[in-house]
């Protein structure tokens, strides 16, 4: 089996060359290759009866439960192109699985067998809590909008409320429980990426103690907060546990008896006994305080009620903001819920905002996600903003609370009014806020506040990464350049992955990403013909290559630049003969971004680099040799003498480019074919080898 983070050509040039080698020694395999398209020439549970051995050549994550009791060789996919013969030699020696260690194989792989720079397991960890928890955000979170929309109204009171036993009020209780769960989910998760399956009940019961006040007399829970720190709790307890020396006879029920009972009770009364305490003491103080500021300006303590229901989302800090407004209602004080109300919105609402000011900085996933934030923010649910917060807490956070800051500020100077113990613009849709034009004016300031500084902060972050790659440092293998939930690309869709990992926070990618559960596909546009379309008239030859995407123009057979830097605007500017590339210096920008995350030279004196980005009006495909080699950091030190590069819009059509670029790279192992393409003595040769990848 054959997998990397990007999911393209490592992934089937080791599986190429496993066959090969193969081959060679007269040894009969079948490799399973795990892409970006998904899984192809699956295994079946025959296959692997019958196999003497299984070699698993993977960066990521893979599902070993299917090999227990075989030799199970784990290795980085570098090691399946430069050592295949060694592989097949050394498997018949592998260690026997026995399943022990769970699903993942991510614990097996060595550091940098890849060849190259790894995520750190901190970050792989939270972007795999983070990708399972996203659907849970989602669908809880418009199923309670959906309710709120067209069941909820005000009553005499002054609440908004849902009728009990309601259609939509059991609408409504089916959205809190997918709130519910989703703590716990994002606890979980973290915790299976650390310690494996032995961690996913800790991690799972961990999150739900933590989001549960009442289990540690808080009368609010830690949060998401919360869930992280069980989270990395529970996996490492369990990684801890897992180095015990026990009796054989033990051994056997240690992953799924031993493990999960003395791990989840350690730390499930940890975190009561100890972590719990903390918790409801910051909760007590803080009403305290707030309590002693009601008389001090309306303006500073709006700033205060926002930057503290901004910062946890559903924490403690929020809840105490929240339940301080809500508890003066009954007092006749309106004013501090309307600070609050106007606060509340602004996070989902600044994060989705974000995602369509500057799309470039966010995975598929992640776009989409952020219009299941905008909904939300309508209706004042503000976990809607947990899956940015936690994927980048570190820029999301602060923009978060200096939106909610705002926010608070301007209702505080208006004397907004809100008379029901809740926020968003549904609250004045329905009658329940004084002074509704200062009430829509603060939640959009502060809206746009959230959404520009988030920007800001990722794109700070951005051209620091940029700086350090064109300065020759941090340079990673591909091995390293998608985000590190592998299972699940959180915010990665396959497109965005795999080909346009182009922003630091991505991996794809995870994205990614991915990542994150199959990552969803990308939307129709970009088609072949609209390639071709752009293509002026006086193209030369007119035969399809590459679905279209590669046409004489796009070919050069001398590269003039000597390093890469160099190689890729000089490509870029190739690709713009088209009229495809709207803005050549963009595209340089996102293929270099790219590389910088990890480098796209292949070995075998090939490199393919790759950019997603709206630069580019359809997919774009160029081809060039360079006599001499550039130095392009590969896998086997190889220069590249095979450049291809590929550019594709943000609203690439479905993955035909990823196909082409899997078939690409399977091509591109056979030496004959390699010879070939390099001794083509012009364009119209090239065009006519490369006609061959079908």
């Amino acid at each position: 089996m054959t997998a990397c983070p990007t999911g393209i050509a490592h992934t089937y040039m080791a599986a190429e060359k496993l066959a090969q080698a193969a081959e060679a020694l007269g040894v009969e395999m079948k490799v399973e290759t795990q892409g970006s398209i998904g899984a192809e020439n699956v295994l079946s549970d025959n296959d692997v009866r019958g196999a003497d051995g299984i070699i698993i050549a993977a960066d990521k994550d893979v599902d070993l439960s299917r090999f227990v009791g075989k030799n199970v060789l784990v290795v980085g996919v570098a090691e399946g192109i430069r050592h295949p013969e060694r592989l097949i030699e050394q498997v018949h020696s592998a260690p026997v699985h026995s399943g022990g260690d769970g699903g993942g194989a991510g614990g097996a792989v060595a550091p940098g067998a890849g060849g190259g720079k790894e995520r750190s397991v901190t970050y792989k960890a939270l972007m795999n809590g983070v990708s399972y928890m996203i659907p849970f955000v989602v669908v809880g979170g418009l199923l309670i909008a959906i309710s709120l929309a067209l069941g909820g109204h005000t009553d005499a009171k002054g609440g908004l409320v849902i009728p009990d036993g309601s259609f939509w009020m059991h609408v409504n209780q089916i959205g809190v429980i997918g709130f519910t769960l989703m703590v716990p989910i994002l606890s979980g998760y973290i915790a299976y990426a650390i310690g494996d399956r032995p961690a996913l009940v800790p991690g799972m019961i961990g999150g739900w103690i933590a989001n549960t006040g009442s289990l540690y007399d808080s009368k609010a829970g830690a949060g998401f907060i919360g869930a992280i720190v069980t989270g990395f709790l529970a996996g490492y307890l369990v990684l801890w546990i897992k180095k015990a020396r026990v009796p054989k006879f033990v051994q056997p029920i240690m992953p799924i008896i031993v493990i999960p009972i003395v791990a989840t009770t350690a730390l499930g009364l940890f975190f009561i006994y100890v972590i719990g305490k903390p918790i409801s003491w910051v909760f007590t103080h803080l009403t305290d305080w707030l309590g002693g500021m009601t008389g001090t300006s309306a303006i500073l303590l709006g700033a205060i009620l926002g930057l503290m229901i901004a910062f946890d989302m559903g924490g403690p800090v929020n809840k105490t903001a929240f339940l301080f407004g809500a508890g003066l209602i009954a007092t006749g004080n309106q004013s501090v819920m309307g600070m609050c109300a106007a606060a509340i919105p602004v996070m989902p609402l600044g994060q989705g905002l974000a995602t369509l000011l500057r799309r470039k900085y966010y995975s598929e996933q992640e776009r989409e996600t952020g219009m299941a934030a905008l909904f939300m923010g309508m209706f004042g649910i503000s976990e809607g903003a947990i899956p940015f917060a936690a994927a980048r807490p570190a820029q999301v956070i602060p923009a978060n609370m200096l939106g909610g800051a705002v926010a608070g500020a301007v209702a505080g100077l208006a004397s907004v009014k809100d008379a029901v113990p809740h926020g968003g613009p549904i609250v004045a849709v329905l009658g329940a806020v004084g002074g509704v034009p200062m009430f829509f004016l603060a939640v959009a300031v502060g809206t746009v506040v959230t959404a520009v500084t988030t920007n800001g902060l990722i794109g700070i972050k951005d051209r620091r990464r940029m700086a350090v790659s064109v300065a020759g440092v941090g340079m990673a293998p591909a091995s390293g350049a998608v985000m590190a939930d592998d299972r699940v690309p959180v915010g990665v869709a396959p497109v965005a992955a795999s080909v346009a990992a182009t922003t630091p926070d991505r991996a794809g990618g995870g994205s990614g990403t991915g990542g994150v559960g199959g990552s969803p596909d990308e939307r129709p546009g970009g088609s072949r013909s609209s390639s071709r379309s752009h293509t002026p008239e006086n193209s030369g030859d007119s035969r399809e290559v590459l679905s279209g995407y590669l046409t004489q123009d796009t070919v050069k057979v001398a590269l003039a630049a000597g390093e890469k830097e160099a190689a890729i605007r000089e490509m870029a500017e190739l690709l713009a003969r088209t009229g495809n590339v709207r803005d050549v210096d963009e595209l340089v920008r996102v293929a270099l971004a790219r590389e910088a995350q990890g480098t796209t030279g292949l070995g075998e004196e090939i490199a393919i680099p790759h950019a997603k980005t709206d630069a580019v009006a359809a997919p774009t495909v160029g081809f060039a040799r360079s006599a001499e080699g550039i130095e392009w950091g590969a896998l086997d030190g190889t220069k590249a003498k095979l450049i291809f590069m590929i550019s594709v819009p943000e609203a690439a059509a479905g993955d035909e480019h990823l196909r082409i670029l899997s078939l690409l790279s399977r091509k591109l192992m056979d030496t004959e074919f390699r010879a070939r393409l390099a001794d083509a003595p012009d364009e119209a040769a090239v065009l006519a080898v490369l006609g061959e990848v079908q």
